[in-house]
C-alpha cells in the first residue's frame, strides 16, 4: 500500500492530495523547484491505504524534517488544471486537494528533503500571504487572512471549453 493516488481517466488523471497550512509570525511555509515559477503548499499525493491526515503527517515530514501534528481540516479543494510536469505535461487532471492546519511547536525549524516526481529538486520559503509573488492555491490570498475552524470548499477550474 504504497501507490499514490493517481489514477489515469480517458486521457487525463484523477489526484488525491493533501497540503499543509504551515504558518509562524504572520507567514505561511510554502514550497518551490528551479523548474516552476511559482510556489505551491507542503503537501503531496496520498497513498493508497493512507486518510488525508495520516499523509498530510508524512508529506510535511518528507518536506520539512519535522513530524507536525494536525491541527483541523480547513480546505476542501476540486481543481481541474492541465499537468506541467513531465510524466503528465498537458493532460488535463482532476485535483481534490484536502488542506489541513497544522500544529507549529516554538522551535520549528523546516529543513528541506525532497525532490519534486520528475527529480527536481525543491527548497522550502516562509512568505506573507499578501506576498505578490504567484503561489498555490490562489484562495490562500483571502482566506488565510482571516482563518477559522470550519471547513471550506472551493473549484477551481482551468479547462479550455
Amino acid at each position: 500500500m504504497n501507490q499514490d493516488m493517481t489514477v489515469p481517466c480517458e486521457e487525463g488523471l484523477i489526484n488525491l492530495r493533501v497540503g499543509a497550512i504551515i504558518m509562524k509570525n504572520g507567514k505561511i511555509l510554502m514550497v518551490g523547484n528551479d523548474r516552476a515559477d511559482y510556489l505551491y503548499s507542503v503537501g503531496g499525493r496520498i497513498k493508497f491505504g493512507e486518510t488525508s491526515a495520516e499523509a498530510v503527517i508524512r508529506e510535511v515530514y518528507e518536506e520539512t524534517g519535522v513530524k507536525l501534528d494536525v491541527d483541523h481540516l480547513g480546505f476542501i479543494h476540486e481543481n481541474y488544471f492541465y499537468g506541467d510536469a513531465e510524466s503528465n505535461r498537458g493532460k488535463l487532471i482532476y485535483e481534490v486537494s484536502y488542506f489541513y492546519y497544522m500544529k507549529v511547536p516554538e522551535g520549528f525549524e523546516p529543513v528541506c528533503m525532497s525532490m519534486t516526481e520528475d527529480d527536481h529538486e525543491e527548497f522550502l520559503r516562509w512568505i506573507d500571504v499578501n506576498d505578490p509573488i504567484r503561489y498555490y492555491p490562489e484562495f490562500f490570498r483571502k482566506e488565510l487572512l482571516h482563518p477559522t475552524d470550519g471547513v471550506k470548499h472551493f473549484v477551481t477550474d482551468e479547462r479550455v471549453i
